[in-house]
């Protein structure tokens, strides 16, 4: 099986779901982790908060709407 290609992270260009991501992971101190070794490095743990936070989120977005 072949390795997947790194892709250069460009912090200036994100979609709003990924920009709301990465002001998470930065929020919770997992953002070095994620430069430097990717998504993949964090443990379940660490990922599964994030999900939350932004379903959490997504939920008071769509209440104010």
């Amino acid at each position: 099986m072949g390795k997947k290609k790194e892709k250069k992270i460009d912090l200036d260009n994100l979609k709003p779901e990924e920009e709301m991501k990465y002001e998470i992971a930065r929020e919770l101190g997992y953002l070095d982790k994620v430069m430097t070794t990717g998504w993949n490095s964090l443990t379940a743990k660490e990922s599964g908060r994030i999900g939350g936070i932004i379903t959490k989120k997504k939920r008071e977005l769509k209440k104010e709407k």
